[in-house]
Parts: structure tokens; sequence; C-alpha cells
């Protein structure tokens, strides 16, 4: 059984932030001006409203992807939430999200920081594969804005919650149905020890009321040392298993945080820089929601479409590196 990429959407925010805006926020210590534009790229990012949740966006995009594909709630065997956002500790977003939507199917989350929604993708792959499902509604909502630490003290901790500054709002949901084959392949890799370099600590077992735990955390140069250290060879390995290289891609869709990572790591990987899909500037990073953003992009821009094939390269905090190959 083969699994088909049968939709994708997108839901964004209309509240807009510029970065001119997130400096002049903060305080009492502010970065001199223009610091995080030059360090990201990032010109404004999606906030969602506060009576808002993650559950929402994940619904928004939803509905829109069912409606365009003319695909009925009944029809949905299986529904993930897939992100590094949650509406609440317990229960499952999953559950959460079915029931905004009215469906009535098992549910689950997939969490695994921005990698969420491509491990998602995976794991419905291989459900589909075995029979057990026919149709999986992959479904993100991702509220980092929630998570943003303003009040900042001292150039240590702001070097520290800078990666906050860069995060954005979104929905993203993905319709995978059993048919012709349209995931190719699949792989990924985990070195699992540098999972401290990127945190939001509360709500867990570690740190369950304490406030000061409710912001990210990050050890930003620590984080690119982890993915260099991580190096290319699942990427090789998986391409080459498909008799495929870069160049036999419409469009590489790769998760991203900064402008100047993007192309540090597009050019340790190989991935030409006329395949790339470029969300970043004007939506931020949108976490999970990142590689469906992308996708949506292209599509939209009549850079890829029918028959074509895509690439979907995820790096996420803990650390952990993957791709998946669907052909259109």
């Amino acid at each position: 059984m083969s699994t088909r990429l049968a939709g994708v959407a997108v839901h964004l925010p209309e509240t807009r932030l510029s970065t001119e805006e997130v400096e002049r926020r903060l305080g009492p210590f502010t970065p001199p001006p223009g610091l995080i534009g030059r360090l990201t790229g990032i010109r404004s990012r999606h906030v969602m409203r506060d009576d808002e949740q993650a559950s929402d966006l994940a619904v928004a995009a939803a509905r829109k992807l069912l409606a365009d594909t003319g695909t009925q709630p009944a029809d949905i065997d299986l529904l993930l939430f897939a992100s590094a956002s949650q509406d609440m500790v317990e229960p499952a977003t999953a559950h959460i999200v079915a029931a905004k939507l009215e469906l009535h199917c098992p549910v689950m989350d997939v969490k695994n920081a921005c990698n969420s929604v491509l491990n998602a993708i995976e794991v419905a792959d291989a459900l589909i594969a075995t029979g057990r499902y026919r149709t999986v509604l992959v479904t993100s909502g991702e509220s980092p804005s929630r998570a943003v630490r303003w009040n900042v003290a001292n150039p240590a901790q702001f070097r520290r919650a800078f990666p906050g500054y860069t995060l954005s709002d979104a929905g993203a949901a993905l319709l995978l149905t059993a048919g012709d084959a349209g995931v190719l392949g699949s792989a990924f890799t985990a070195d699992s020890t540098w999972w401290d370099v990127g945190t939001l600590p509360g709500g867990g077992s570690r740190h369950p009321r304490d406030p000061e735990f409710t912001y990210f955390d990050m050890d930003g140069p620590r984080l690119k040392d982890a993915f260099l250290h991580l190096g290319r060879d699942v990427l090789d390995d998986a391409l080459r298993g498909l008799d495929l290289t870069w160049d036999d891609f419409a469009v590489a869709c790769v998760h991203q945080v900064s402008l100047p990572y993007l192309e540090i790591f597009a050019e340790g990987a190989g991935v030409p820089r006329d395949k790339l899909v470029v969300t970043l500037p004007e939506h931020g990073n949108v976490a999970s929601a990142s590689l469906p953003l992308q996708l949506v992009t292209a599509q939209r821009m009549g850079r890829c479409g029918p028959g074509d094939l895509v690439a979907l390269v995820g790096l996420a905090g803990g650390v952990s590196l993957g791709l998946v190959v669907v052909r259109l």
C-alpha cells in the first residue's frame, strides 16, 4: 500500500509583528537597533489573537484543506496533531482539534519540536502502508508567541531568549491517503545528547509551575554546532538509496530559523540555492508548520505541481534531522 499526499493547507494569523516592533517592545535591556533583523533576515512574523489557541490554528488550516479536497469528516480514519506547541499538557491536543472539527476517529499527538509534522508524515505513511488506516489528517498549530520573553534584564538573558524573537504563529494541515505512490521514502537521525541546547522547560515534571520556565531558552551557537556535528550522511544515504540527486527535485523545502543558517545548511548539504523556497523573511520561523508553508508557497508560485518531486528537510531541537521525499 502506497501513501499519497492528497493536499496541504496553511493558516497564517492576520496580525503581523515587524522586527522593529519586536525590538521596541524589549526592555529594560534593548539590543542595538536592527540587530535582530541583521542576524536573522526576518522582517515580520504572525501573531495569533489572545482568544486563540494552538488547536484553533490547526483547525483553521484543516477546514481549508478539507474544503479544498472535498473530504468529509467521516472520511478521516486517523487524526494526528503534530506540533511543538500544544493547548495544554493533558489531554492530547489532537482530541481538542478533533472535537472542533467534529471528527469521530482515533487521534494522537506526534511531538518532536520543529520536526513534528515531518515525523507525523512518517507515522502516517507507515500506518497506511500496513493497511491500518486509509486516510490520515495531519494537523499542526504552532503558537510560540505565547512563550517569548519580552522583559529582558541584560545581554546574557537576551542571548538565551534570542531564538524566540524569530518565531511565528501558524497552522498547517496535510491529507495523506492510500493510493498511488506519493511518499517515496524517508530517513531520520538524531543525536539526543544535545537535548539541552534549546528548551521550553515549564509545565513538565522538572518545572511544573515556575513562570520563569515558561519562556524559550536556547544556546544558539551550541545549536548550530549540534547540527554541524550531526552531519549530512542521513540525507546523502537516503537520496542514494532512491537513486536521486538534488537536481531531480522541483523544490527542496528546508526548515528555516535564520537566513544565514539556511545558507550554511544548504551549502553543507549540497542543496542548490535555486531549489530553496525562502519564506522566512515575511513569515518568520513557524516551527513545524515551516515545511507545509514552503510547499504551499511553491505550489502557489507555480514552482511545483502534479508529478514533481519535492524534498522536505526538517531540523529540530533535541537534536534531529530528517528527510521525506514526495512525488506530488
